[in-house]
């Protein structure tokens, strides 16, 4: 009977021993997972950060730029000289936003890269 109670101890020791074993190494994996999300989550935000305030710089200069532009047509001193403004105006604002655009969309796949989107 001692011999039986000895080994049914040592089958239960075994057992629990066992579910320890695999609870530390389910625990270390979701601890791995929740640590890379958690970093994904960072990298997401500061990427969104980053993408926010760049896009408040370029409507900041677009502005500006459309201002200066307004101010210039002002000051025309005839129709050839508005006209010759406004064509100047249209070509650099849309390499503006085409670069613009590029730098945009260069911070966005960055992110995602980074994030591991």
């Amino acid at each position: 009977m001692a011999r039986a109670l000895n080994e049914l101890r040592s089958v239960a020791e075994q057992s629990v021993a066992q579910a320890r074993q695999a609870f530390d190494g389910l625990m270390s994996a979701v601890h791995k997972a929740t640590t890379k999300l958690e970093e994904q989550a960072a990298t997401a935000q500061a990427g969104a950060k980053g993408a926010g305030e760049k896009v408040m710089s370029f409507a900041e200069r677009n502005v500006a730029a459309s201002f200066d532009f307004a101010e210039r047509l002002a000051r025309a001193k005839d129709v050839q000289e508005m006209m010759k403004l406004q064509t100047e105006f249209a070509q650099t604002q849309m390499k503006a936003l085409g670069e613009q655009a590029r730098d945009l969309g260069q911070t966005v796949t960055k992110t995602a890269t980074k994030s591991g989107g």
